[in-house]
């Protein structure tokens, strides 16, 4: 019996913008709202928040238009690395970076 070599529909890279943005998100999050975290983190968590933003509004997008992924795994990571990206920019804002 012989196995397609196609992929599924399902197997689009789409299907990663909403998982991955949400580890970055919630990476950011933690890295810029967890003061013992905070400052041995600070440039990671702020490059994070900006991708977690990033991947979470192309996984919206292609959620939206059905070619792949989950809409609630790119809503939240778009939501946590925005807070992530916030806080480690007031961070650095306040520090004077």
């Amino acid at each position: 019996m012989s196995v397609p070599n196609t992929p599924a529909g399902s197997d689009s890279p789409a299907v990663a913008l909403g998982p991955t943005s949400l580890v970055l998100g919630a990476f950011s999050a933690l890295g810029a709202w967890v003061p013992p975290l905070a400052f041995l983190t600070l440039p990671l968590a702020t490059i994070a928040g900006a991708l977690a933003v990033t991947f979470g509004a192309a996984g919206i997008h292609c959620a939206r238009r059905g070619v792949g992924g989950r809409l609630w795994t790119a809503t939240a990571g778009t939501v946590l690395g925005a807070s992530g990206l916030t806080g480690t920019l007031t961070l650095l804002w306040a520090f004077g970076a």
